[in-house]
């Protein structure tokens, strides 16, 4: 079975990151309809909401992560993802549930 590893990217426009654990358990959630990336992937976290974004771009996405582009066929409309590093205040690296 491949190991998929994702960035998660943009929390320091909404809630930040520094509150997220390694372990926890976020929602990738497919949003077709985003007028900004068609591949876009949000993710998302109860009670937040969506916390930020999949990293679709080479200035976001850390090192062998995949980006939302590469993952975006892995998955059907949602899957989920375990945080297995929070970097900074504005990075984390999940692995993916495929």
């Amino acid at each position: 079975m491949e190991k998929i590893y994702i960035t998660i990217t943009g929390t320091q426009f909404r809630h930040g990151c520094d509150w997220l654990r390694r372990g926890d358990i976020v929602r990738l959630v497919k949003e077709p309809d985003n007028k900004y990336d068609n591949e876009a992937i949000k993710v998302v976290v109860e009670p937040f909401g969506t916390i930020g974004y999949v990293a679709n771009s080479t200035k976001t996405v850390i090192g062998t992560c995949y980006s939302a582009g590469r993952l975006y066929d892995k998955i059907g409309d949602e899957a989920e993802a375990k945080v297995k590093y929070v970097l900074d205040d504005s990075a984390v690296v999940c692995k993916v549930k495929v």
